[in-house]
């Protein structure tokens, strides 16, 4: 009887110790570039991650130029509901952004925090007054930005539309192979463009590069979830998972180009 009782002690220590080797430590990364970004902003319960990381994207460009420009997702979240097409859940993606800004302009961040509040018709900078359409042409002009893709369902270096309820507006994207288009990204953030990803349930503005102890490399991402998370607003995507959770990616030409 001693004996068995011997035996699940003997058990339960193995258990334990096999347990507690099997847990791995905390991630450790190292910050390779983290280029210049706006406060983290939060989202709440809406499904407008997408507008949140294009604005963020288009934020960082401008502070890579060193013009300060901290832009407004409820107004776009106001401007949405004069869309008939647009979904219930309030879902897009970054290019929906680029037009909804080319249709009804943008402003600041602090002259609209919440739906609430009523859409301004004018934005005053240093000084001036401009429209909210010429507002939206000084920070992200037409045809600026490129959509990308990577698809093998249709010809490479070649437009497709993503068929996906996301792109409700039918937009088109460049389609280049996963390689090219996860080399291409990595550039742009090196030269501290601001970059805007996406996947099928979620979307953010990447704004740096790291490594682990290990050597692996993820893409640094401002997230919209807020700050009350382990990284204070930021989160780690290994480029594995890059490739292999890509839907799409925004970025100026400039960006794409190598410049």
């Amino acid at each position: 009887m001693q004996s068995n009782h011997l035996k699940k002690f003997f058990y339960f220590i193995c258990f334990v110790l096999a347990a507690g080797c099997s847990q791995q430590p905390p991630k450790h990364y190292v910050h390779e570039v983290v280029n210049a970004m706006t406060p983290v902003k939060n989202q709440g319960k809406t499904q407008h991650c997408w507008a949140f990381a294009m604005l963020a994207a288009i934020e960082t460009e401008h502070l890579r130029w060193g013009d300060s420009v901290n832009l407004s997702p409820a107004y776009i979240a106001k401007m949405l509901e004069q869309e008939p097409q647009a979904p219930k859940s309030g879902r897009g993606m970054g290019a929906t952004l680029l037009s909804l800004i080319q249709k009804y302009g943008i402003v600041g961040y602090d002259a609209m925090r919440t739906v609430e509040t009523p859409a301004p018709q004018y934005v005053f900078m240093y000084g001036a007054e401009y429209t909210t359409h010429e507002f939206a042409r000084s920070v992200c002009a037409p045809g600026e930005y490129v959509c990308l893709t990577s698809t093998t369902g249709a010809p490479y270096y070649k437009d497709v539309e993503l068929d996906l309820p996301d792109n409700w507006l039918g937009q088109h994207f460049y389609n280049i192979p996963i390689d090219t288009l996860l080399r291409k990204t990595e550039q742009a953030v090196r030269r501290h463009h601001g970059v805007c990803w996406e996947s099928r349930g979620h979307a953010m503005a990447i704004v740096g590069i790291a490594h682990d102890d290990q050597g692996k490399k993820y893409f640094v991402m401002k997230n919209s979830w807020g700050t009350n998370r382990p990284h204070h607003g930021l989160d780690y995507l290994s480029f594995g998972k890059f490739k292999r959770q890509t839907v799409a990616v925004e970025m100026t030409r400039e960006a794409y180009q190598g410049r």
